[in-house]
């Protein structure tokens, strides 16, 4: 958490803002654990969080507003985007 979530450099000098900055990086780690663990293949068990960035949150795309429909046209390759879709079928619905 330290080096890969910006725990170990406080953003103020305020006691709560600091506080508040810790807990948010808590959570991403907690997040970022679970979808390791429940939904990304075996192969991302071990990945850091810069990885896990470049490979699933930074995919390049569009959303194109065309006869009355909103579409998202994503520009990455095919495997990238089954990866994707496979993990988004892997997480467990809110119940």
């Amino acid at each position: 958490m330290k080096n890969d979530l910006a725990a170990g450099v406080l953003p103020s000098k305020y006691f709560g803002a600091n506080a508040a900055w810790l807990r948010l990086a808590v959570i991403a780690y907690n997040v970022l654990t679970a979808l390791k663990r429940l939904a990304l293949p075996a192969n991302l068990l071990t990945a850091r969080p810069k990885r896990l960035r470049f490979l699933i949150f930074h995919m390049p795309g569009r959303l194109v507003h065309h006869a009355r429909q909103l579409s998202l046209r994503l520009g990455t390759a095919l495997e990238g985007l089954a990866m994707c879709m496979d993990a988004v079928r892997l997480l467990p619905l809110p119940s």
